[in-house]
């Protein structure tokens, strides 16, 4: 039986891509494992957000040859979509397969010859019209389910458009039965993934128009039967509705937890990023889920050092942030990408201020992450445990995203539990005291 590995650079559509594609080649007799495991193939899977994942790759393909030399190395995703000449002149890649051709793989490797010069095969980004469902499951407790792929918008910093080609949605059929063969796993929780999800519906059966709206999918996902938690990944603020948050803040399954990418608290730089929306839409996009949903947590994306981004406007983003009532920061230190509107523009921002500014708002991400962990202490949550085994702690996260920590303890895993959350622990979880009566017949299956 020859042995596949797979490496997933980037956001979790990446890696609901992976274990589809993985599953594919386990289908047809390999056998999958670790990264780090001698394999006779390598798969990458990469990612081209920054300028840092681009870098990774040459890293990730030395690593799979320190392994093993002779095994065959395949390159797909983004990156492999925007520059596969580029990855397919790195020492020792046999194979870079573009945006439609990574789900067809199977088709182009042969008997894992390893190839003089690196193979390409990638289409136009204007022939990747097509959807592809797909799902990860096994790593973890939760899943991540692909609703929706491509971008219509026309961002100056983002190459994503050019790698995944415009926005499609899966059926809504589809979308529920992944869900429903996901539960039948026992996976607790599913994430919705995509790269912009709150367009879902457009392009569902190859058209343009929207068949079905977010919310439709929202309220149809909510009656899956045997599905404990739904989370929506990030979601642009100009698409999540009222209705969509109403709905979240009734449900059964939604989680009250939000990821809404900000890119900046200045207009003028949301103007220059061709953003869909003005930062007094945010305030009231995050009033509102604060108004339904007290305890709801909000994380939120931010790029520090874009061209133009004078002292006075990253200060103008700073203090937006630190008055907004927000939970905690993903942040991304600008980086000029090819093709992309931003790469030609003036009044660049130093890379050593661009360093500074992103630092400074790491710093207020942990305040942010700080002062919502105390808001939640005293009060009781459900919490779902991960599978790991940290240094002698389990870890979970509440539904509105408080990560907790206990000694480890292996029938704990993939388990809901009624908790009342009690101090903030030095590396910054949360400990908690059970309040739910499983645990005690947990217990006494220990013993």
């Amino acid at each position: 039986m020859k042995k596949v590995a797979f490496y997933t650079l980037g956001c979790k559509l990446n890696f609901s891509e992976t274990s589809t594609i993985a599953r594919g080649f386990q289908d047809d007799g390999y056998e999958r494992v670790d990264f780090s495991d001698k394999a006779d193939m390598y798969v990458i899977n990469t990612c081209s957000v920054t300028e840092n994942a681009d870098k990774r790759f040459k890293t990730i393909v030395k690593q799979a040859q320190k392994v093993n030399p002779e095994a065959f190395v395949a390159a797909i995703g983004c990156y492999a979509q925007l520059k596969p000449e580029e990855l397919a002149a790195v020492d020792g890649v046999d194979l870079v397969l573009g945006a439609s051709e990574k789900f067809k793989i199977a088709d182009y490797v042969n008997d894992l010859t390893k190839n003089e010069v690196g193979q390409v095969h990638s289409c136009e980004i204007t022939e990747a019209d097509f959807y592809v469902g797909s799902y990860a499951i096994g790593d973890r407790t939760r899943a991540f389910l692909k609703v929706q792929d491509g971008c219509d918008y026309k961002c100056t910093y983002c190459t994503i458009p050019l790698a995944r080609g415009i926005s499609r949605s899966d059926t809504l059929e589809n979308v529920l039965k992944n869900a429903a063969e996901i539960s039948a796993k026992g996976i607790k929780e599913i994430v919705l993934t995509g790269v912009n999800i709150g367009d879902y519906g457009k392009g569902e059966f190859g058209n343009k128009k929207h068949e079905h709206t977010f919310l439709e999918l929202v309220q149809a996902l909510d009656r899956v039967a045997g599905i404990h938690r739904l989370r929506i990944s990030s979601i642009e603020p100009n698409l999540l509705k009222n209705e969509t948050i109403d709905f979240v803040a009734q449900s059964g399954s939604f989680v009250p937890h939000f990821h809404i990418p900000l890119q900046s608290g200045s207009d003028a730089i949301l103007k220059l990023m061709k953003r869909r929306y003005m930062s007094a839409l945010y305030t009231d996009r995050v009033g509102r889920i604060k108004q339904t949903m007290p305890d709801a947590c909000i994380g939120v994306d931010v790029i520090v050092g874009f061209p133009g981004e004078t002292e006075e406007r990253f200060l103008e983003t700073y203090h937006f942030l630190n008055e907004l009532d927000i939970s905690y920061l993903h942040v991304f230190t600008y980086s000029e990408r090819d093709n992309t509107l931003a790469a030609d523009m003036d009044d660049v921002v130093p890379k050593n201020v661009r360093s500074k500014r992103s630092k400074m708002l790491r710093g207020l991400s942990v305040k942010k992450r700080r002062a919502f962990y105390e808001s939640q202490l005293g009060t009781t949550r459900t919490v779902l445990f991960e599978g790991e085994n940290k240094e002698g702690y389990i870890y979970g996260f509440t539904e509105n995203y408080v990560k907790v920590k206990a000694p480890w303890n292996p029938a704990l895993v993939n388990t809901l539990h009624q908790i009342e959350l009690k101090e903030i622990d030095i590396d910054g979880s949360v400990r908690f005291d059970f309040v739910d009566v499983s645990v005690e017949i947990l217990g006494k299956i220990l013993k």
